[in-house]
């Protein structure tokens, strides 16, 4: 990333894993999330579905933020959480609703 600020990649593993942070930060996130033919709204929306199917719910608590930040209101996620329920099972979308209320309630 050419940020001056590190990225949360580089604060958690910067030294530690540096080709995890690089994949992250510069293919995942360099070259995956820039890809047009998704807006980022739509990518978050994807993604947040992806992460609450998987009960990925330390990665969701992001995901949700950026999710809000690219356009997705709350209403529009926690409908989808909702939505998930029946697709992903009751156990993910519950925990996937608690990180939502945690980002978006406190």
């Amino acid at each position: 990333m050419t940020d001056t600020q590190p990225s949360g990649a580089e604060k958690m593993f910067g030294d530690f894993a540096p080709a995890l942070v690089h994949f992250t930060d510069d293919v995942l996130f360099g070259e995956v999330w820039k890809r047009t033919d998704l807006t980022p709204k739509e990518r978050s929306l994807v993604t947040v579905a992806a992460l609450a199917t998987n009960g990925n719910t330390e990665q969701l608590v992001f995901h949700l933020g950026l999710a809000k930040e690219n356009g997705n209101t709350e209403a529009e996620l926690i409908e989808a959480i909702t939505h998930l329920a029946f697709y992903a099972g009751w156990p993910q979308a519950m925990a996937a609703m608690a990180a939502a209320k945690k980002v978006f309630r406190n």
